[in-house]
């Protein structure tokens, strides 16, 4: 399936994103405030750069001699980097943090924190995953492979009887793909598919920055510490992979919820490729908000537990999600559009785990 060849419907609710879009803009002209960054989020950012670049510093220079605290320490760096990941790089990278370009790309680099590539990021993430939600063959978050079922429109494997007790550990493998093979496959497929135009470089250069950027990673990531760090290299190496796997599995529980639930839709366009909805009432169908009330989880997950306020305004920070929530709801609801919500992180993960279950058994 081609993503030129899918169009969403520009007639069937087309008054709810207009609708929609007047109330957001309301808000933030009736508050008098920036859709961007503010003060608090700057010193946010200061916070979350910190749970990594503290004990990367401390491992890096051989501050502690035990072994047991420098893998407490890379550990945190886990959590640090996947802190980044979600509060500050996801923004970035969706021109939501500033509205200079520049401080955008910047701080959308700290994606090389977790060994990712930004450009490759873009294309899969806003192009394919908020273009085309749930969309089976196009929306790559719901295509990990053979492993795992996310959709009930792939292949079914009697593996995929046990997903929802396994799915967990292969969350953590997330970004251990990542400074691996899964970008060196993903460009190839994209330049195929002339989605690497969307980028306005050539796949040279994106090759190019792509393989010097995974270089540099491993050089300050892992081979600084294997040099100066008081642990053998070998634990270095293994303190570095439980550091990937801690990001990924919290990445994992956090953006899977999000679209792989009990209310989940899976829609698909017809022969030929019209989609049934708007995209923006498709956004719904497709995503779920979870712990709404939680400030401590929205702080951490960079207001993820907002994903549909997310894929509606993406190029909004996240900090305005809590608020957005309650228009988006009450405006979907006068359209008779559902609004999925979970109302714990906790019920988020037991009705993954249930769909997870679900789409384990044959269709």
């Amino acid at each position: 399936m081609n993503t030129k060849d899918v169009r969403f419907s520009k007639d069937k609710n087309k008054d709810f994103l207009k609708t929609l879009k007047q109330r957001v803009k309301e808000y933030f002209n009736e508050n008098k405030i920036t859709k961007h960054a503010n003060g608090a989020m700057v010193f946010k950012t200061v916070m979350i750069l910190s749970i990594y670049i503290i004990p990367y510093f401390l491992v890096a220079t051989g501050f502690f001699q035990l072994t047991f605290i420098n893998l407490i320490l890379w550990l945190v760096m886990g959590i640090g980097t996947a802190g980044i990941g979600m509060s500050i790089m996801h923004d970035a990278n969706h021109g939501a943090y500033s509205k200079n370009r520049k401080v955008n790309n910047y701080l959308g680099y700290l994606l090389n924190l977790a060994g990712g590539y930004a450009g490759i990021w873009k294309i899969q993430h806003n192009v394919l995953h908020h273009s085309y939600t749930n969309v089976t063959g196009l929306d790559e978050d719901i295509a990990p492979g053979k492993v795992l079922r996310f959709s009930p429109l792939e292949k079914h494997y009697k593996a995929h009887r046990f997903q929802h007790l396994y799915a967990w550990f292969f969350y953590g493998l997330m970004t251990i793909l990542w400074i691996t093979t899964k970008e060196l496959k993903q460009i190839s497929r994209y330049n195929k598919e002339g989605l690497l135009d969307t980028r306005k470089k050539s796949f040279k250069r994106i090759y190019t920055e792509m393989i010097f950027l995974k270089i540099t990673y491993y050089i300050v990531a892992l081979f600084i510490p294997m040099i100066f760090s008081p642990v053998a290299w070998w634990l270095t190496i293994i303190f570095f992979i439980a550091m990937h796997f801690v990001t990924g599995f919290i990445l994992g529980i956090v953006f899977q919820p999000a679209h792989v639930m009990p209310t989940s839709k899976y829609p698909m366009p017809n022969e030929n490729g019209d989609m049934e909805n708007s995209w923006a009432v498709h956004q719904l169908l497709t995503t779920t908000d979870f712990a709404p009330k939680s400030k401590i989880l929205s702080w951490y997950v960079g207001g993820l537990n907002f994903q549909i306020e997310h894929h509606l305004f993406p190029n909004i920070c996240h900090i305005h999600y809590k608020k957005l929530a309650t228009i988006v709801k009450k405006t979907a609801s006068e359209f008779n559009i559902p609004y999925n919500v979970q109302p714990t992180f906790l019920s988020a993960i037991i009705n993954h785990a249930k769909m997870l279950k679900k789409l384990g058994q044959p269709s």
